[in-house]
């Protein structure tokens, strides 16, 4: 069997098409036109692979290594959750017409939780739909404008965030100009921009970086209720959204099950219509796994199934992650946090095949040290877990090196913890 040229043409694919930033009109559709395109490597035995010529086997591992970190997004109770919710307030909202302002979104939880990818695919998913329904021309089309229609824009809050930034950001997304335009003029240009382009959801990532306690951020609330009279669905991602101060002058409606926010008083300033409807959100926790209940765990297992069936390994075998002590051992080393997960199964998978292993178990992943450096994410907002930066190693790990490297990690039932915390 002769692999090397389909995988020669996946990989010159993904080389050729690398990821833009999302938070770019460009980017954005990029992700959400390729972003089930991946055709991951074929299933073959390793007597297939030794009768490919070299070439052709070192495309095919390379094809593998591709395949485990782009193994597709998978459904799990907590994000089931979030997603009916996301998807339930965007399409509806997208059919509103007796409303000036819309009910918003909140989506919480603590980093490597998956909360973006999560909102993300949800929201593609809708402008799938609704670029179908219309023919992919924007039904609000107004003459004289760009030829741009934007469903949904995507934008990441910058780091240390201020109002006037945030709007920036926005603006960023449709190349819109900003240079010397105040607050107030800079959220008029989002409004008009979000008419013009035919925006039904804003989603704001990393909302929790506009930090509520600093001077130059007193004007965020008005912003974020600003941006709800724009007549679409704000979609707010973040960590720790209770404790963050975004909610302070909110007020729990038992009734409706909202967070309910008091209109802008900056309204008028903006330049958009003053409205005394009241702002409301609907606040969701993307949560990790648990491994309590048989419920809980039978969950965890079959995530564990569904990324094995994604593997590419030569020797991995049926119930290789579900057997034994391995998801136990897997809850251990992660905590249940989707992202740590995800890290150490990718990280595992390409150890397995440099040492020509190919299998994935307890010893081969006592190696493996999960790094959370990133410099996309802000550690002072909460994005990178407090975990002592790696997820624990195994205690019955043989080789001391990897325990001396590894920062050990404590999870107990209500979230992760540094090890010497108090228990």
């Amino acid at each position: 069997m002769t692999d090397g040229p389909g995988s020669a043409d996946v990989l010159a694919e993904l080389l050729e098409n690398k990821p833009l930033r999302r938070d770019t009109f460009e980017g954005w559709q990029q992700f959400r036109t390729t972003r089930h395109r991946f055709v991951p490597a074929p299933v073959i035995t390793i007597d297939q692979w030794r009768t490919m010529s070299p070439r052709e086997r070192a495309l095919h591992d390379m094809h593998r290594t591709a395949t485990h970190v782009n193994l597709p997004l998978q459904e799990t109770p907590m994000s089931l959750k979030v997603s009916r919710l996301v998807n339930r307030r965007i399409s509806n909202n997208a059919w509103k017409r007796n409303s000036s302002t819309l009910s918003g979104v909140m989506v919480n939880g603590l980093g490597y939780h998956g909360k973006t990818e999560t909102t993300c695919e949800v929201a593609a998913a809708f402008e799938d739909r609704w670029l179908a329904l219309h023919d992919h021309l924007n039904p609000r089309t107004v003459p004289g404008t760009r030829d741009l229609h934007a469903p949904v824009a995507y934008v990441q809050t910058p780091v240390t965030a201020k109002p006037k930034s945030t709007c920036q950001a926005v603006l960023d997304f449709f190349g819109a100009p900003t240079k010397g335009l105040t607050l107030p003029q800079l959220v008029r240009q989002v409004a008009q921009s979000a008419k013009d382009h035919g925006v039904q959801a804003l989603i704001l990532d990393d909302i929790t970086r506009l930090r509520m306690h600093r001077a130059d951020d007193q004007d965020v609330l008005d912003l974020i209720r600003a941006f709800m009279s724009m007549n679409l669905t704000l979609v707010l991602v973040g960590v720790d959204i209770p404790g963050s101060g975004l909610l302070r002058e909110a007020k729990w409606d038992a009734r409706h099950r909202q967070w309910v926010m008091p209109p802008s008083e900056g309204a008028r300033t903006f330049g958009l219509e003053p409205t005394q409807t009241e702002r409301r959100f609907d606040l969701v926790d993307l949560d990790r796994f648990r491994y309590t209940t048989p419920q809980q765990i039978q969950a965890f297992q079959n995530h564990l199934a569904g990324i094995e069936d994604g593997l590419r390994l030569f020797d991995a075998r049926p119930g290789m992650l579900t057997e034994g002590t391995m998801p136990e051992y897997l809850m251990r080393r992660t905590g249940g946090v989707v992202g740590l997960l995800t890290r150490l199964i990718e990280d595992g998978a390409q150890e397995a095949i440099d040492s020509e292993r190919e299998v994935l178990d307890e010893e081969l992943l006592d190696e493996i040290v999960l790094s959370l450096d990133d410099p996309g994410r802000d550690p002072d907002s909460g994005e990178i877990p407090v975990i002592d930066a790696a997820a624990a190693v195994s205690s019955k790990s043989s080789k001391p090196a990897a325990r001396k490297r590894a920062r050990n990690t404590v999870f107990d039932d209500g979230g992760p913890r540094a090890a010497g915390a108090a228990l």
